[in-house]
């Protein structure tokens, strides 16, 4: 394996690499376009065109665990990583995704099944993404020896930090709000939910534009901006549902960003 990796590392991966940074924040962006027009089909727009329903822990799971395991096989002959600014940078992705994977899953209450075509998008999202920013930190990010002192690298894992709380926090509300036995819809309360519908999608795209402000390269940004143009679609969509279904919704609440969207 260790071969496999000096053979094909060199300016043309380092090219390709950038060239799939660019070209995650043109997906969001056409997925963005498409999602005016269709429902993401999960969860509550669960439908049986996509596919066979598949069990909501395992799906969740197994669709999450490329982006965690991706980047630890690629660590084995690193170039960059006895840099401490990678190691830390790295270690700030894996994190995330330790949580997705192997704490968020088994969380799960119930759970509405994950059509099969959904859960395939993010097998296979997860799977490049964690190639794209395992070997774009492990190989080939370079940084100065003083950058974990950097205002960009500051500023940005604060924004990872505050975001990865919010996003945690506000699942935990979402998974709260129905009793034991209980079904339906309630309207959520507390905490981000108090400013936007999307609370948790606000706390995960904070997280990864903190991350790409303090990792300062073109793979994270380009991850940050697909994340940015999917999730605001997704909010954008729960937002629309839960003015129809619930008369009473705060009319006063913003789609994903505070206070602007």
């Amino acid at each position: 394996m260790d071969q496999f990796w000096r053979e094909v590392e060199g300016s043309a991966e380092r090219r390709l690499l950038e060239a799939l940074g660019c070209g995650l924040a043109g997906l969001g962006l056409v997925l963005a376009l498409v999602l005016r027009c269709v429902q993401l089909p999960y969860g509550r727009y669960s439908s049986s065109y996509f596919g066979p329903g598949l069990p909501a822990r395992a799906a969740w799971f197994v669709q999450e665990l490329p982006a965690l395991l991706v980047p630890l096989v690629l660590i084995s002959g690193a170039a960059r990583l006895h840099h401490s600014p990678n190691r830390v940078l790295l270690g700030l992705f894996l994190m995330h995704y330790l949580h997705r994977a192997l704490i968020f899953p088994f969380l799960i209450r119930g759970g509405k099944p994950t059509p099969l075509i959904t859960f395939l998008l993010a097998f296979i999202f997860c799977l490049c993404n964690g190639y794209l920013q395992g070997r774009s930190l492990s190989n080939y990010a370079e940084y100065p020896p003083d950058w974990l002192q950097h205002p960009c690298f500051i500023a940005g894992f604060a924004g990872w930090l505050i975001g990865m709380v919010i996003n945690i926090h506000s699942d935990h509300i979402l998974r709260s709000l129905r009793k034991p036995g209980e079904t339906g819809y309630k309207i959520p309360k507390g905490g981000m939910f108090e400013y936007v519908t999307g609370a948790n999608f606000f706390g995960e795209i904070l997280e990864w534009f903190g991350f790409a402000l303090a990792c300062c390269s073109i793979e994270s940004a380009g991850f940050a901006m697909c994340t940015l143009f999917i999730l605001a679609s997704r909010a954008r969509q729960h937002h629309e549902w839960y003015l129809e279904k619930f008369e009473d919704y705060p009319k006063s609440r913003k789609i994903v960003i505070p206070f602007l969207y």
